[in-house]
């Protein structure tokens, strides 16, 4: 039987969507809260994902070991994550237990937040600041996008800071939590064997009294400046770098040929950096991706290196990236490659219903629209060789951000 959409909305403003699949044997469902890093203040850096974890830690109805209790009961594949633009909380299970699973989602949404759950919990979250610090890539990636997005939230780290997480309090939360978490600023996304009707009147039923707030996102467009930073850690044995300049948002349909462009020269196996950097040895990983936001975009690079290497690492990669922007010599076949990679690599996510239900749910946040999987191969496969030397034209890979760590350092 062919996949079926169905869209409904409740009168609180709580989206429901699901792409319904008789043939599956497993249904997903994940409620997408659209609220992350860059919708916080800068006092409250970090409180996004901070609630994440208070959702986990019990409610009116269940304690916190009744909520990963009951999850196991059902033998959910289940978790929640945090990033700049969106809170997502999920479950894969058996068809006939769809309906604890979305209860049992739908509950933790509406946590106790009590407050010595809270001060306990601050501490976890300090611990996970201290871990992420330890890791080089992280340190290298939070300092880019601060740079890179200088005064404005996609700069603001997820976990926040060491100082932001102890000076926030309970009722901060619980004020962040009132505004962000409303009705309105939900919506729920179900792919596999899905009941849609009996899916809306369980939510329905659910969400009643949950009510709508006008939550609103700023859509303020941040700065792109040319910028360098070196930072030096004696402690470390390899050298890293990275970098970020413009490219098409999440809403642009140029995102397309962003996607075929940043494989074709930053792919981690076979791209023009792959050849350049990681095939001779020079580099331990060298790569380039294309990053959608809401109404932004870029480009971001990375590599790894022995610190001896750490300058002609770094030369040689703005020269590849140079040469490509300013040649613009993408062959066919190259192309042709490229698509057809991307398009096994969607496929393959989307042969899953948790796969698929996390497409829909962001694609809806994003675009407020529907696509097939075939939609979404067919708008890939028609990008064209014109069309990637044509993106070059108009984000030629400046003004760019780079940032440097290692335990030597480079000049800026």
């Amino acid at each position: 039987m062919p996949l079926t959409f169905k869209n409904h909305k409740l009168s609180n403003g709580l989206r429901v969507i699901a792409e319904c699949n008789d043939a599956a044997h497993t249904a997903a469902v994940g409620f997408f809260v659209k609220t992350g890093a860059r919708d916080e203040d800068a006092p409250l850096m970090g409180v996004s994902h901070f609630l994440e974890h208070m959702m986990f830690k019990g409610t009116d109805r269940r304690s916190a070991d009744d909520v990963n209790r009951e999850f196991d009961e059902i033998g959910a594949d289940y978790n929640a994550y945090t990033s700049h633009e969106q809170t997502v909380y999920y479950a894969q299970v058996l068809p006939e237990y769809l309906p604890r699973a979305v209860d049992l989602l739908g509950d933790i949404l509406r946590p106790a937040l009590r407050t010595d759950d809270f001060e306990m919990e601050k501490n976890v979250i300090l611990e996970e600041i201290g871990m992420y610090d330890d890791r080089p890539q992280w340190r290298l990636q939070d300092t880019l996008l601060e740079l890179y997005f200088p005064q404005h939230p996609l700069g603001f780290r997820v976990l926040g800071t060491n100082d932001t997480v102890k000076q926030l309090t309970a009722e901060q939360m619980r004020d962040y939590f009132s505004h962000r978490y409303s009705a309105d600023n939900i919506v729920v996304s179900a792919a596999g064997k899905i009941d849609f009707d009996a899916l809306v009147k369980d939510i329905e039923k659910l969400t009643s009294e949950w009510q709508p707030s006008g939550a609103q996102r700023r859509y303020d467009a941040p700065p792109a400046v040319d910028c360098e930073r070196s930072l030096t850690d004696k402690k470390l044995s390899r050298h890293y770098m990275a970098l970020m300049c413009p490219g098409p948002n999440a809403q642009d349909d140029r995102r397309y040929a962003a996607k075929v462009l940043a494989d074709v020269l930053g792919d981690a196996e076979g791209s023009r950096i792959y050849w350049a950097l990681v095939d001779p040895g020079e580099a331990d990983e060298a790569d380039l991706s294309f990053i959608p936001y809401d109404q932004a975009g870029g480009y971001m690079a990375y590599a790894s290196c022995d610190p001896d290497k750490a300058a002609q690492v770094e030369a040689k990669l703005l020269a590849t990236i140079d040469a490509f922007a300013r040649d613009g010599d993408v062959a066919d076949d190259e192309i042709e490659r490229a698509k057809n990679k991307l398009a096994t690599q969607v496929t393959l996510q989307s042969e899953r219903p948790g796969g698929r239900m996390r497409d829909l749910g962001t694609r809806w946040q994003y675009l407020q629209a529907y696509a097939t999987l075939e939609d979404e191969i067919e708008r890939l496969m028609a990008v064209s060789g014109d069309d990637v030397r044509q993106l070059l034209v108009e984000f030629p890979f400046s003004p760019r951000t780079i940032v440097r760590l290692g335990p030597n350092g480079i000049a800026d």
